[in-house]
């Protein structure tokens, strides 16, 4: 029997991961040769990882990375089954590692096909980190986003985000930071209204619809104020005609009330705009321009961007769950 000592134990667990009895049990199997310990560790994060194929692994950590000269930025989750060990600091720390090491790929598959290291790729690693971990370990989320200048921003290990612009300007790291916490906070799916297709939201304005007036039904019965049913969900709906028919809608509930005309032009603005807040749920919540922004809900998004003389090109976010 080879004599294992506790420094070949310690190098075994240094680069491995794994705990200190894993590492001796696994020298001694392979009468101390160091490489043909590795196998067997890794063989065992094998026989883990399939028996935990089907398990959830909705916790773990969600980190970011952008390169040096802010022109590239990856955000990724490393996936696990339980928040005990997603909040663990060493399994953050291999999450850090991994993103910085995926800034040199475009897709998740290349990523995982890379080398970690000398001895096994990243998705081997994974593997054997299944083994050291006792539980399914994966990388679950993966996005790059590449631009004049790149931007991120990450809640609590739980939710990261990248922002891109159309040039390096004053002030791009802090307002990367803040639109890339705007994407984690409201998770917008598209850039603007106008990216939407016609028929996406012509069905949502019906579905939305019907919804309202299901719970109307509902809230009659039991005598409560019912909800709003707005007549469109999007800007691109209201068109020169429909902002005509508000505004002459708005003039004649004035002229109802008994308003004096010469003080209809200070109160006509608010019901527009209220009219258009009404009529554009579905660009608050999916378009990131036209959502109100987080830090100031005075303004939208569009708004507070356009102080820095420059355009968001786009943006990507990636979370747990």
């Amino acid at each position: 029997m080879a004599n294992i000592s506790a420094a070949d134990v310690n190098k075994l667990r240094q680069s491995t991961g794994a705990g200190m009895m894993d590492c001796k049990k696994a020298l001694v199997e392979a009468e101390g040769d160091f490489e043909k310990a590795i196998k067997i560790l890794r063989e065992k994060g094998q026989k883990i990882a399939a028996n935990r194929s089907d398990r959830d692994s909705s916790e773990g950590a969600a980190v970011a990375f952008v390169n040096a000269d802010n022109t590239k930025g990856v955000i990724l989750t490393l996936n696990c089954e339980t928040d005990f060990v997603g909040k663990n600091d060493s399994f953050v720390a291999l999450a850090k590692e991994l993103v910085e090491k995926a800034i040199n790929f475009n897709t998740k598959e290349d990523f995982l096909a890379s080398a970690y290291d000398d001895t096994m790729t990243v998705a081997e690693k994974l593997i054997e980190q299944t083994g050291v971990i006792g539980e399914k370990i994966e990388i679950g989320g993966f996005e790059v986003l590449e631009g004049a200048y790149i931007g991120s921003y990450v809640h609590v290990n739980k939710i990261a985000a990248l922002t891109a612009l159309s040039a390096a300007v004053k002030g791009a790291e802090v307002l990367t930071k803040d639109i890339s916490m705007q994407v984690a906070s409201m998770g917008a799916e598209t850039l603007s209204f106008k990216d939407f297709d016609p028929a996406y939201v012509a069905s949502e304005t019906a579905a939305r619809i019907a919804v309202i007036e299901k719970d109307n039904e509902e809230l009659v019965r039991l005598g409560k104020t019912l909800k709003n049913v707005p007549q469109y969900i999007s800007f691109s709906q209201i068109t020169e005609e429909v902002l005509a028919k508000a505004e002459e809608d708005a003039k004649e509930e004035l002229r109802k009330e008994g308003k004096p005309e010469q003080i209809w032009d200070k109160i006509i603005p608010g019901k527009i705009a209220r009219f258009i807040s009404d009529n554009t749920t579905l660009d608050q919540e999916k378009a990131l321009l036209d959502q109100n922004f987080i830090k100031d809900e005075s303004k939208k998004v569009a708004d507070y961007v356009k102080g820095f003389e420059v355009e968001i090109t786009d943006f990507k976010r990636v979370t747990l769950g």
